[in-house]
């Protein structure tokens, strides 16, 4: 057979193929009224694992691509059948009670002290927040969670160094709401306390965070690292000491908050260096102009399943921009799965996904729906 005569076959078993979907659908929606009159769950895990089986046997050689193909039709109905039945009350009535934004001029714990990278993505926020310096990360999220502090600013990410773990895992703890997002362009320069040659320093202070971001410069001038609290508290630390040969990696405005001449700037290892930072919060806000979604969740431990849960974000036309996994406590290689997306929470396909998997999968949280600025 030629190509043509071939794809023409392919066009005529797709032909096939589609009323008999479409059929299968329509079964689905039977089987929800079904559900619905009898209280019956919406996920049956032995018959679909039962069905995946026999599909699977009877494919021979082409067992894998069965399962797929039925796994794939399987969440789709399954999908349907949570849409008729309102899937997720207690997340529907979660979403429409939550008010647009909070106060702006709250107190808001954040990490580092006056003239930090978080202090200033806090002012470009909330410019008339009042804000609260922490040592840890550990530190915000107590401050919310004992009131201490309205809201908690958070760096999560960055261009060049990657995930924030340790702040992924108290995410994951905690579970507040993510109610903002904001992405900063970061420049690093070399402060120290006296004006002198770059040369002459065998010692720089920064966070951890930034001593990564600056690794190829620190590499090339072979510079021991301390690792500091923050950005701004290496500077104040140079300060204080006054020593000859010890600089802090820190903002331009951190060098001239505490008096530091500038010896190097730009020292990052890339031009478009950015750090991605989250507001964290005890209440709920989605503003009218939210475009992203938090959520996490674990998986049950069958084959297949974090691309069954992926492949229902690709069905609702959903774009993923990140996805971080976690390991359980007290759980052996057991995993929590840290999910961004973008969307609304108010367009009734993203809804009714959102509400399915709630209903659906073990550990699942909605943590926010929120506008990203830069």
């Amino acid at each position: 057979m030629t190509l043509d005569e071939i794809r023409k076959e392919i066009d005529s078993i797709d032909a096939k193929l589609l009323p008999l979907l479409m059929a299968r659908m329509d079964c689905a929606k039977q089987v929800a009224a079904v559900k619905k009159e009898q209280n019956l769950p919406v996920f049956n895990a032995e018959r679909e694992q039962a069905i995946l089986d026999r599909a699977a046997d009877k494919a021979g050689e082409y067992g894998g691509e069965a399962r797929i193909l039925y796994a794939t039709m399987m969440d789709i109905s399954r999908a349907l059948q949570h849409d008729l039945l309102g899937s997720g009350g207690e997340l529907r009535g979660l979403i429409h009670s939550a008010d647009t934004e909070p106060q702006k001029s709250g107190k808001i714990a954040c990490l580092g002290e006056s003239g930090s990278f978080s202090h200033e993505a806090l002012l470009n926020l909330y410019p008339k927040s009042v804000p609260q310096f922490h040592r840890t990360f550990g530190e915000i999220f107590t401050a919310v969670e004992n009131g201490d502090a309205d809201l908690g600013l958070l760096p999560v990410e960055n261009s060049s160094a990657g995930s924030v773990s340790e702040v992924y895992d108290f995410i994951l703890k905690y579970r507040f709401y993510i109610i903002a997002a904001s992405t900063l362009h970061v420049h690093h320069c070399l402060a120290a306390a006296k004006l002198v040659d770059a040369r002459s320093i065998g010692m720089v202070y920064s966070h951890p965070q930034p001593l990564m971001q600056c690794s190829d410069y620190i590499a090339r001038n072979a510079l021991h690292t301390q690792p500091c609290s923050s950005t701004a508290a290496a500077a104040q630390m140079v300060a204080q000491r006054q020593e000859a040969g010890i600089a802090a990696i820190c903002s331009e405005y951190a060098a001239k908050e505490y008096g530091l001449h500038i010896i190097e700037h730009d020292i990052q290892n890339t031009t478009n260096n950015c750090t991605r930072f989250i507001v964290i919060s005890r209440r709920l806000f989605i503003p009218d102009d939210a475009q992203k979604i938090s959520v996490c969740f674990s998986l049950p431990h069958k084959t297949g399943s974090l691309y069954s849960v992926l492949a229902r974000f690709a069905a609702a036309g959903l774009n993923l921009t990140k996805i971080e996994s976690r390991p359980i406590a007290d759980k052996n290689f057991e995993y929590d799965f840290y999910l961004d997306f973008t969307g609304n929470v108010h367009e009734e396909r993203t809804l009714n996904l959102l509400c399915a998997l709630h209903d659906e999968l073990p550990r699942f949280s909605f943590l926010g729906n929120y506008a990203e600025e830069e």
